[in-house]
């Protein structure tokens, strides 16, 4: 096995084709977030994005992302804000994980959304949740009657409130993908400022995540795009999101919704929209990343898809002092994560920082 590592941007064309075609045998490896325009985006506005190509007689047999940091230390592209992470291969190829990284010039390697199905790397998580997945392969109407079926109470209430907000305001229209860069901005700002209710670090506060963001909604072709939807109420935008699609799928990833409209929950009928428009086109899913917490990503959910998140630590000096280092915070997080007490507490302890700095900022 050979493993070359370059720039994302120092992919040729045959590099691209190879990777699509590995996305396309291999399902479970079609989310936007694996694909080579997220890797290129990401070198464009990334100094440490780099790309391990990996070849075998035969041609080429994986494609691993990631971001190498000093001391050797290396993340998933994008860490902070991707959705999906791992090693894009052809059907039935096997890795070790520790020679992969030692190829790679890496002591670690940390991920956070693992797809699943990437045995290699099993042995070193530390956390395995479900991403919620809209099932649309039949059709919205299929979705729908599904979710009827499911979460009667929420679909009867968002409808309803989808109805009202209609007679209370206006005409209610929606536009899958808009191309305005204006409406865009407002998308943003719409996010940051509920962040920063939220009492969370704000996203679109980081210049590199503005840039990249403007790069991947410049993309649409067939396999790839990055649309901003848009739900407006007599002509007013109310609701939106951006996020990331393939041919297949299509990743929930930014959503936001003025504030002014809270109690009609815009954001929800938002959704129910966009899985409508999304099987019109003719994907098959919806990835709403993680639900832990989420209570309307569980009540729209079809089903659960595995994610894991975990460090890959060779044998070396360079891993010890990692482990030295970030062992004792990741361990009081999943202490946190796994009691629901706790982590109620400290989402309200959040939320009530994010209260204070939305006053602060408003005076």
């Amino acid at each position: 096995m050979r493993v070359d590592v370059i720039r994302p941007q120092e992919l040729g064309p045959a590099d691209v084709a190879a990777w699509r075609e590995m996305q396309r045998a291999t399902p479970h490896l079609g989310n936007p977030f694996l694909s080579p325009d997220f890797a290129v985006a990401m070198g464009e506005v990334s100094a440490e994005a780099r790309v391990a190509v990996i070849s075998e007689e035969s041609g080429r047999l994986g494609f691993f992302p990631f971001e190498r940091h000093t001391g050797g230390v290396g993340t998933a592209l994008g860490a902070w804000v991707s959705l999906c992470q791992g090693v894009v291969h052809a059907p039935g190829a096997q890795f070790d994980a520790e020679t992969l990284l030692r190829r790679c010039g890496l002591h670690v390697w940390e991920f956070g959304c693992m797809v699943d199905g990437q045995p290699w790397f099993q042995p070193f998580e530390v956390l395995r949740q479900e991403a919620v997945i809209l099932d649309l392969a039949d059709g919205y109407p299929a979705y729908l009657e599904g979710l009827r079926e499911r979460s009667p109470k929420f679909l009867k209430s968002t409808l309803y409130k989808e109805r009202k907000l209609g007679r209370d305001i206006g005409e209610l229209t929606f536009d899958f993908a808009v191309r305005d860069e204006e409406q865009f901005r407002l998308l943003r700002r719409w996010k940051s400022d509920q962040y920063l209710k939220m009492g969370r670090p704000d996203r679109f506060g980081r210049p590199w995540v503005v840039e990249l963001a403007e790069r991947l909604n410049a993309i649409d072709t067939d396999g790839f795009a990055g649309p901003v939807s848009m739900l407006y109420c007599d002509g007013k935008p109310v609701a939106g999101h951006f996020g990331l699609r393939s041919d297949t799928t299509l990743v929930g990833w930014f959503p936001a919704y003025d504030p002014a409209f809270a109690k009609y929950s815009p954001g929800l009928i938002q959704h129910l929209k966009m899985a409508e428009a999304a099987a019109a086109t003719g994907l098959r899913a919806m990835d709403l990343g993680v639900g832990t917490g989420s209570e309307y990503k569980e009540s729209l959910r079809s089903r659960g898809e595995p994610v894991t998140e975990g460090c890959v630590r060779r044998r070396s000096a360079g891993a010890a002092a990692h482990w030295l280092r970030t062992t004792p915070i990741r361990r009081a997080r999943q202490f946190i994560l796994d009691s629901p007490a706790l982590y109620g507490a400290a989402d309200r302890a959040m939320k009530r920082y994010g209260d204070l700095r939305t006053r602060m900022k408003a005076r």
